[in-house]
């Protein structure tokens, strides 16, 4: 998948304007949400969206939040409630906007823990989530602190630059929060309860940003049934192990009852 910041058509949602990328499928069965990570955007998953089309037949919907790829930029500062606001604000007015009816959820990083946020008050199919957080992880936590020092005197500035309208923005409403004092108390476990949709939870053993911790968590938590897929790889389950991957979220979606 190959567009530009002028190819992606634009939705408003509260706050702003967002770009999004609809690849049609069998309306009749349940379309798939994916929602990126950190410092992710559309153009970030690659050509894995396409992929996940093909292999389904369903409807695949991805979308950039505001400051990331070619979206608007957001109007104010993001707190360390941001993953539940876009749960809670910007997921259910882009759903409602494209008629997007009893989703799969698909999150990676941060997106899967909007994912988990969103399944707990809202009516989805099913939760597939990469890499998802549940706290903030203290390990996880020193690698980003060293993606504030890529970002200041090395090259990550330069290469976001290819796929954010502003790089700065898009790497401060991350990392600012994420290292703020506050969000060392952020914890997504005691909502864990209120998901009864199925899920998928797949973790990179090798993942420098997180450990099993988060989906055993999930597993552990959740009311609905939970799979749990460990493989070999690190933050990028989807880019990194696609082969097993893809199978395993295909075998996942044609599982689920009613989608």
């Amino acid at each position: 998948m190959c567009v530009s910041g002028s190819e992606l058509p634009l939705v408003p949602v509260p706050g702003g304007r967002v770009e999004y990328l609809d690849l049609p499928g069998d309306p009749a069965r349940a379309p798939l949400l994916l929602l990126h990570e950190g410092l992710g955007s559309v153009r970030l998953w690659r050509d894995w969206p396409t992929a996940l089309a093909a292999a389904t037949g369903r409807r695949v919907v991805a979308y950039s939040r505001l400051g990331h790829g070619f979206s608007d930029l957001p109007p104010e500062p993001r707190t360390v409630d941001f993953m539940h606001e876009e749960a809670a604000v910007v997921v259910p007015a882009l759903r409602a906007a494209l008629g997007l009816v009893d989703p799969v959820l698909i999150g990676h990083s941060d997106g899967g823990s909007i994912a988990l946020v969103h399944a707990a008050t809202h009516a989805v199919s099913g939760v597939v989530v990469l890499a998802p957080h549940v706290i903030a992880e203290p390990a996880g936590l020193v690698e980003i602190a060293a993606a504030r020092d890529a970002f200041a005197n090395g090259d990550l500035a330069a290469r976001m630059g290819r796929h954010h309208r502003d790089p700065a923005v898009t790497f401060h409403s991350w990392n600012d929060v994420w290292l703020s004092a506050e969000f060392r108390s952020w914890d997504l476990r005691p909502l864990l309860a209120a998901i009864t949709a199925p899920v998928l939870a797949i973790q990179g053993t090798a993942d420098p940003y997180g450990t099993v911790l988060h989906v055993e968590a999930v597993r552990d938590g959740a009311s609905g049934p939970v799979e749990l897929l460990l493989l070999g790889c690190a933050h990028a389950p989807h880019l990194e192990a696609t082969e097993p991957v893809t199978a395993a979220v295909v075998r996942f979606i044609a599982g689920l009852p009613d989608a």
